[in-house]
């Protein structure tokens, strides 16, 4: 004979959540162990945090410290501002937040919070209670949220991410700040997260622009109207004063239009620095500006004359 499991309102197990199911938790916390695969031997409840306590202060089998915060009802903001506090003053290396009822809204600020961070893992866990027929109500522990391997990796990406942007606003607005006194050009423009800024030359989709890379920069011309035929035709009319125009310039230029890619460019690239060689930008900045400087000088002329 097969019985019928059935939930058990949790306050019919646990009356107080801090007397009855925090202590329960701290001598059965093998259960909570064995669904987070994670060894933990309980340490201290309602653990002093200033004039706060934490719940149970665990440890695990490394010795790192664990966070265990309990909710028998549904997860709340001030419960996940709790377990923050407790975490970083504990500097606990896991953190455990049991709830009846996880809001997706908090399920997602775990998920966030474990891509935020390589060094401490998060965990949002909903508690429920069944009994089969007539027997004792036994826990059933679900993880809702936790640490994986490619939330870790996303987390590390987007860290990337982010400290490039700010690279690149720091790199554009020193940039911006030379350029301002010497041409008219890229005046209104302001710093960005992009690789690249563009300025209109005065001629519709003909724009000048910087760029930025890892390990290379460049400044250029590029030629981007609508139709490709358009494009190629422009660029041949600048191509049959090439002489002239690179020395105005005073120096080579590089120049790219292929079959089947739309835009065309006309640059010139510094190979010795990028956006890695902070200590070099001053250098290479002050050799952009007076590169652009010299480019949209070369250029203005023959751009005025274009069909």
């Amino acid at each position: 004979m097969i019985g019928k499991m059935e939930r058990v309102d949790l306050r019919e197990v646990w009356k107080n959540e801090a007397s009855d199911f925090t202590s329960w938790l701290f001598d059965n916390i093998d259960i909570l162990g064995d669904e987070l695969n994670v060894s933990i031997t309980p340490i201290e409840k309602e653990k002093r945090v200033g004039s706060f306590s934490a719940d149970i202060l665990a440890e695990s089998e490394e010795g790192d410290s664990i966070l265990i915060e309990n909710q028998l009802q549904k997860t709340d903001h001030d419960h996940l501002g709790k377990l923050l506090t407790y975490v970083s003053n504990l500097e606990a290396k896991k953190a455990i937040w049991i709830s009846k009822e996880p809001r997706s809204e908090h399920e997602r600020a775990i998920e966030w919070l474990n891509e935020l961070t390589s060094d401490v893992d998060f965990y949002l866990v909903k508690i429920e209670a069944y009994r089969i027929g007539d027997s004792d109500p036994a826990p059933k522990f679900t993880i809702i949220a936790g640490p994986t391997e490619s939330g870790k990796v996303a987390g590390k990406e987007k860290k990337e991410l982010t400290e490039r942007h700010r690279q690149r606003l720091k790199f554009w607005e020193g940039l911006l700040k030379i350029n301002k006194d010497k041409t008219k050009y890229f005046s209104n423009c302001k710093s960005q997260k992009s690789y690249d800024i563009y300025c209109s030359s005065g001629m519709p989709g003909l724009s000048y622009y910087y760029a930025i890379k890892q390990k290379s920069a460049a400044i250029g011309l590029s030629i981007n109207r609508e139709k490709e035929e358009k494009n190629d035709n422009i660029f041949n009319q600048l191509l049959q004063n090439k002489n002239e125009i690179e020395k105005f310039f005073g120096e080579e230029l590089s120049w790219f239009n292929k079959e089947g890619i739309k835009s065309s460019f006309i640059y010139k690239e510094y190979k010795y620095a990028g956006i890695k060689d902070e200590g070099k930008w001053g250098k290479l900045q002050e050799k952009m500006v007076d590169g652009m400087v010299k480019l949209t000088n070369a250029f203005d002329k023959y751009i005025r004359e274009l069909d």
